[in-house]
């Protein structure tokens, strides 16, 4: 319906403006007009723009309606180039311009810019007019210079509506929706009624359940005012009662609203996908396109898809969207993009990553969210060898190098043990200034520790930001890995003492590093005064850890009993730790026990069966072996072969046993013959000596 509006307008403009070339008309006001009509829709800047180069005579509206056109459509570069060409001839001294002007600042963000045309405003006698100061307010506001705005709002002699709204918006960005409260009520005792925008912008700062009290008040003041209850404060309402834990109101302001337009929609569907209600987003959004009208956006996908991404079970209904995506032509859209790529890369199964790289390479307007996504999925799924060779095609493409694809890249030379690869991104890491970023200094103790450099991991450690648990947590682990139980313990006291927040992961360290250590009273006690000494309650990985210590121990009754104390069902990480302590210690009957758990948690998970099977050979049980290995074959289930890698001039070359798949497998393996031959006569010589020796002894 809009398109075909904005259709019409366009050729209606058309028309006029033929009329006005064919008639030579030479006033400027029916030029005005029709380069204001250019300007009011889609791509009219190129044509408002032909239209003022040909007025007869561009008058003072004509230059202010081209400068409006381009704020308009985001040109801010061409906007000030057009400001300063109006200086040269004199027009720019006038609220229009002016007001222009500060709102393309505004917009762009550009507070120097501000200040420079609050100082022109100063010396053109302007500062105190009530348009252009309450344009500057907003300009300092959505700047961040609350000070600044404050400031020149109360140096106003006059102010109006806009110049409020403005100071409120500021002040709720920025967080602090109790001072954007204040205003809102010394507003109302100005004489002032407050409209949709004021409304809006104290909406857009109520997140979390200790802002519902004051939620229902605005809901109140929003039915007092009943101007200011139009469609737009509503679909805030939805979002903002959301966002307070109420989704109830949220349902219920939705159903009383007669008229709805798609963000009526979509801020429904977003509060559902919101509160993580899978089930109930799909079907909103099926109603979406039976029953609203319009047709779904960027906005009703990208809800919809995040709600997908957390089926990591369920690709069914992923790829359902997906071709919804295409059908409806948003398949270049670059957050219906990203919410794609994140949708497939969540997915358990390794072949999905085939998908999200189609999606990817299919894509012309990429950005650095879709890179860093496709680098991150390669890196969860174990495809540390192509997350690597994606981190060389970014930096090779030019795109910013931030935190998140520095983070994935260093674990992944983690997983492939390749230390040159990670130095050198290291000294990447410092020259792009993120050495104590919380997620990049605790990929780098990861790696350093994981290649058994633990010197070079302390210094990585000293050199983060230290108050977030994060790199502590890493260093833990780190040291946890290496069998220093002791060193664990004294970077735990020293969060104690530091005061830095204990979460779930650090005890994780630290029951590890006991496990490990076989220090399994001090690890018992952390497990029985984690939550009320601590106030960390127990999750599933640290009753894992536990069945760990005790396992380790070779205390199996305990660990069995640490299970059945569990608060929720065990799921196939306990389990499978027990059926390794099992087969450690030769509990067979305890084994079979653990693994037809896991065969029904897991019924294809080939460790279970491989765990099992080298149990029972291991106690000449061949029957139960061969069962086992029966079953094995029928699932169509095969051992998965270990690998080794090996780093050669920044190349990663993967092996495993008897493999002949490397393109230069034939140059190896006559290699490998001539060592074997070289040791095969070195050992003939030593035993030679030594028979010599003998004799002469």
């Amino acid at each position: 319906m809009r398109r075909r509006h904005h259709h019409s307008l366009a050729l209606a403009a058309a028309k006029s403006h033929a009329a006005l070339l064919k008639s030579g008309v030479s006033s400027p006001t029916p030029w005005n007009h029709l380069l204001t009509a250019y300007s009011s829709f889609g791509s009219g800047l190129a044509a408002a723009r032909r239209v003022f180069d040909e007025i007869p005579r561009p008058d003072a509206v004509s230059w202010n309606s081209l400068l409006a056109a381009h704020v308009a459509a985001g040109a801010h570069l061409d906007a000030w180039r057009l400001l300063r060409a109006m200086h040269a001839r004199g027009l720019a001294a006038s609220t229009f311009a002016l007001g222009s002007a500060l709102r393309s600042a505004a917009a762009a963000r550009r507070p120097a810019l501000g200040a420079q045309l609050q100082s022109f405003a100063v010396k053109s006698g302007l500062a105190d007019n009530v348009f252009p100061a309450s344009a500057l307010v907003d300009v300092y506001a959505k700047c961040g210079r609350l000070s600044d705005a404050r400031r020149v709002f109360d140096g106003m002699p006059e102010r109006n509506t806009v110049s409020w709204n403005a100071l409120i918006a500021g002040y709720t960005d920025s967080g602090n929706l109790a001072r954007a409260v204040e205003l809102f009520l010394d507003m109302e005792r100005d004489g002032l009624v407050p409209d949709e925008a004021t409304f809006a912008a104290m909406l857009a700062g109520a997140e979390g359940p200790m802002w519902y009290s004051l939620m229902q008040q605005l809901h109140g003041k929003i039915v007092k005012y009943g101007s200011a209850a139009g469609l737009v404060v509503l679909n805030a309402a939805i979002t903002a009662y959301s966002q307070c834990g109420a989704l109830a109101d949220s349902r219920r302001i939705f159903d009383g609203i007669e008229s709805r337009d798609l963000i009526s929609w979509n801020s429904m569907l977003g509060a559902y996908a919101y509160h993580g209600m899978d089930d109930e987003a799909m079907s909103f959004f099926v109603r979406i396109i039976r029953e609203s009208g319009v047709q779904p956006d960027m906005y009703s996908f990208t809800s919809v898809l995040s709600v997908c991404s957390e089926h990591g079970h369920d690709d069914q209904r992923g790829r359902s969207i997906h071709s919804l995506v295409v059908k409806i032509g948003l398949e270049q859209v670059t957050h219906v993009c990203n919410a794609l790529i994140a949708m497939y890369i969540r997915f358990t199964e390794n072949c999905l990553m085939k998908d999200a790289c189609k999606c990817f390479n299919s894509w012309v307007f990429k950005d650095t969210v879709s890179w860093n996504s496709m680098l991150t999925g390669y890196s969860q799924h174990g495809l540390s060898s192509d997350a690597l060779r994606f981190f060389r095609c970014l930096r090779s493409e030019n795109i910013r190098t931030d935190e998140f694809a520095l983070s994935a890249a260093l674990r992944s030379c983690s997983d492939l043990a390749v230390l040159q690869l990670g130095t050198q991104i290291h000294s990447l890491v410092i020259q792009t200034g993120f050495a104590s970023n919380d997620f990049v200094s605790s990929s780098l103790i990861f790696m350093y520790s994981k290649s058994g450099i633990l010197d070079d991991a302390r210094k990585s450690f000293q050199e983060a930001d230290k108050s977030s648990s994060v790199p502590w947590n890493s260093m833990m682990f780190g040291y946890a890995q290496h069998g220093q139980a002791q060193t664990v313990e004294n970077l735990f006291n020293e969060m104690l003492d530091l005061k830095v927040h204990l979460d779930h992961v650090t005890f994780v360290a630290l029951i590890t590093a006991y496990s490990h250590a076989g220090f399994v009273d001090k690890g018992s006690e952390i497990l029985n005064t984690m939550e009320t000494r601590y106030g960390v309650p127990l999750r599933m990985e640290h009753y894992a850890c536990g069945v760990d210590l005790y396992g380790r121990a070779g205390q199996l009754d305990k660990a069995k009993e640490l299970i059945e104390s569990m608060p929720f069902q065990p799921d196939a990480m306990v389990w499978m730790t027990l059926l390794g302590a099992c087969r450690i210690h030769g509990n067979v009957e305890l084994a079979s026990d653990v693994a037809n758990h896991l065969f029904v948690a897991e019924p294809r998970e080939h460790s279970t069966y491989v765990l099992l099977s080298s149990l029972y050979s291991g106690h000449g049980m061949w029957s139960d072996r061969a069962i086992v290995q029966r079953v094995m074959k029928n699932r169509g289930l095969n051992k998965v072969p270990g690998w080794s890698w090996i780093e050669v001039n920044n190349e990663v070359h993967s092996f495993n046993a008897e493999d002949r798949a490397h393109p230069r497998m034939d140059e190896i393996y006559d290699m490998l013959g001539i060592l074997l031959q070289v040791a095969h006569m070195r050992s003939c010589e030593d035993r030679q000596i030594f028979i010599a020796m003998s004799s002469d002894t």
